[in-house]
This record gives C-alpha cells, sequence and structure tokens, in this order.
C-alpha cells in the first residue's frame, strides 16, 4: 500500500446542524437549506477552477462567494474527529470522563446494550476498516462494504478516510518518527500519546493523499463531511429507548473499551510477544490481544503478509474476523480473498 494517489477533486458539503435542520418537515426551510446548499456547492467548484490560476478572473461576488465555501468545508472537515487531530483528542477526553457515571447509573440492559455494540463497532474496525478498507485483503458487495464501513464509524476512532490515511502511513513508515503511533516513541505514546500529537497530523495533511481510492467514493466523502451527526443519532437513540444509562454505557463506556482494545495492537503487539516472521520491525504476535480484538493481536503475522485476510495463520491462532470472513466467501458475498500461498511462508 506504498502508492500514493492523486486525491480526488469532487467537493461537497452540508448545511450546519442546529436551527437549519435539513430534517425539518417545513417546506419553506427545506426550500432555503436547498438554495443555500447548491450555492456552496457552486463556490466550491469555483475554488476548484481557482487551483488553475483563474483567480484574477472571477467576479468579486464569486471570489467572495469561493472563501466561504471553503471555510465552511474546512469547518465540516475538521468535524470529522480523524485520529490525532484536536477534535479527536476532545472525543477522547469526553468519553473517559462520561464513564466516571457509569458505576451510578448501572444496569444489566444498559451493560448488554454496551456489549453488544462493542462487538458490532469492534468487528467494523477490524473486518471493515483494517482489512477491508486498509489492505483490501478481500471484496465485498459495496452495499455490504458500506454496511460494516458504517458500524466502524460508531467507533468513534474516526472516518474511514482518515483511519485508513492513519494506518496506511503506519505500515509505509513503521516503527519509525514517521510513523504515526511509533513505539520508539514509548509505550504510552504509541498506545494514546499519538492523538494528542498534533503536529503529527498537520504533517500527514500536508503529504500525497494515501486514499484516492477511498476518496473518489461519493459514501466515504458523505461520511467525512457528516461525521460528527452520526454519533449524535445513535446517542438519540439509545436515550430514547432505555434513558441515560443507555448513553453513559452504550457510547460511553462502549466507546472507551474498544478505543483501547483497538490500541494495544498499536502498542503491546510491538513490545511483547513472539516474532516468527522477520519482518523488520518491532510487531509481535500476542494471544491475549489476539483475542481481545478479535484475531488483530497475530501482529507479526499482519505485517509478513499484509494483504491476508487471515491473521491467524496457524489452526491454532483464534481469529474471529477471519471466520466471518470465510462464512462470507462461503455465500459467495466475499470474493477475492487474499491468502498468503505455502511458497510465500517458506520464503
Amino acid at each position: 500500500m506504498r502508492s500514493t494517489v492523486p486525491r480526488n477533486s469532487s467537493i461537497w458539503t452540508i448545511t450546519k446542524v442546529g436551527e437549519n435542520h435539513p430534517f425539518n418537515s417545513r417546506s419553506g426551510e427545506i426550500h432555503a437549506i436547498s438554495k443555500r446548499l447548491s450555492f456552496i456547492v457552486r463556490a466550491a467548484a469555483a475554488t476548484l477552477d481557482s487551483d488553475d490560476g483563474g483567480n484574477d478572473a472571477l467576479p468579486a461576488t464569486t471570489e467572495r462567494r469561493r472563501r466561504r465555501s471553503v471555510f465552511w468545508v474546512g469547518k465540516l472537515k475538521c468535524l470529522d474527529m480523524a485520529p490525532g487531530s484536536p477534535e479527536g483528542a476532545v472525543v477522547f477526553v469526553l468519553m473517559h470522563l462520561v464513564c466516571v457515571i457509569a458505576p451510578f447509573c448501572f444496569s444489566w440492559n444498559a451493560f448488554g446494550v454496551a456489549s453488544v455494540l462493542s462487538i458490532i463497532t469492534g468487528l467494523g474496525i477490524t473486518l471493515s476498516y483494517h482489512r477491508n478498507l486498509c489492505h483490501r485483503s478481500f471484496k465485498l458487495p459495496k452495499w455490504l462494504e458500506y454496511l460494516f464501513a458504517y458500524c466502524a464509524v460508531h467507533a468513534l476512532q474516526g472516518t474511514p478516510i482518515g483511519w485508513v490515511s492513519t494506518h496506511r502511513h503506519h505500515h509505509q513508515n513503521c516503527d519509525s518518527e514517521r510513523d504515526p503511533h511509533s513505539p520508539i516513541q514509548g509505550f504510552w505514546y504509541s498506545h494514546m500519546g499519538w492523538l494528542f500529537d498534533f503536529n503529527s497530523i498537520n504533517e500527514r495533511r500536508e503529504m500525497p493523499s494515501n486514499v484516492g481510492d477511498l476518496e473518489k467514493q461519493f459514501f466515504y466523502r458523505f461520511i467525512q463531511f457528516t461525521y460528527v451527526i452520526h454519533p449524535i443519532v445513535l446517542a438519540t437513540l439509545l436515550y430514547a429507548i432505555g434513558g441515560f444509562p443507555y448513553v453513559v454505557w452504550g457510547m460511553g463506556v462502549r466507546v472507551v473499551l474498544v478505543y483501547h482494545i483497538t490500541f494495544l495492537v498499536n502498542s503491546a503487539c510491538h513490545v511483547w510477544g513472539n516474532q516468527i516472521w522477520n519482518t523488520g520491525d518491532l510487531s509481535r504476535n500476542n494471544w491475549l490481544v489476539a483475542l481481545l480484538t478479535f484475531g488483530e493481536g497475530w501482529h507479526n503475522n499482519h505485517h509478513a503478509f499484509e494483504f491476508s485476510a487471515r491473521h491467524g495463520l496457524e489452526w491454532w491462532q483464534f481469529d474471529l474476523t477471519w471466520y466471518i470472513i470465510w462464512i462470507l466467501r462461503a455465500f459467495g458475498l466475499a470474493t477475492d480473498v487474499k491468502l498468503p500461498t505455502n511458497a510465500q511462508k517458506r520464503m
């Protein structure tokens, strides 16, 4: 995944959430919103045209509109809460603060909701964000690809575009100073300290895009520009069903649990475990992390064969994500499933 792809030039945006809500049923407001939306899209298109050196020829009104559209596009992109961004760090801290009150509103139903959502969103990260989108280890029908990716969205670890970009940078610069969560800077940095290293994400944003395959798809651009809305909708739904305890456990506790389980792959699996393959980095196979992360803990296997849909290469290496991919393949839903050959394993 070392090749870079030019950033797709399509720009689109939405109106702000609040009093001009796009789902408002009053036709007058809808009409006003649609007019504003079309204006922003046209102005964004003018932004693209200006990149070709046509700025001087733009009328003053069009130039003002272009600048306003660039401003709002930038504001919306800030809300994608990419890993390592200030917005993502705020959410990370906020979710931990919510956990403080969890013991005071415990119920078994709320605990059950948190458990189910942990499995759904955790598998979304491992199956969709990681193996399907980052490494293209297998193909899915688009409706199913988007469904799994949407499950991962609710893990609150960033948009598909942001998460995949960060992980591809990790493989391109593994265990070096340019690794987004390099273990050479310490265990806690690789676990969660990197989320507060805002300079690092600013540097990556200046680099050529490594997620052009996602940026050219409307669904992933839509998620990027509306990311903040989706957890709010889920929290509202949980509150409507089970009240405040469902929000605390179904959002706060569940999100924090999946955070730290996922981040163990970045930290523990580069410090503790076995190195079966000489990969030239610090990746390790860690059976305990593999149990917690549905198979991601066989990290040395993964670094040896990044393309592989299966991380637990031995029969005794538990890999729940692979078992699900295997079932999907058996039903004809997962195709072009990539696995290392015996010859590759002997090299």
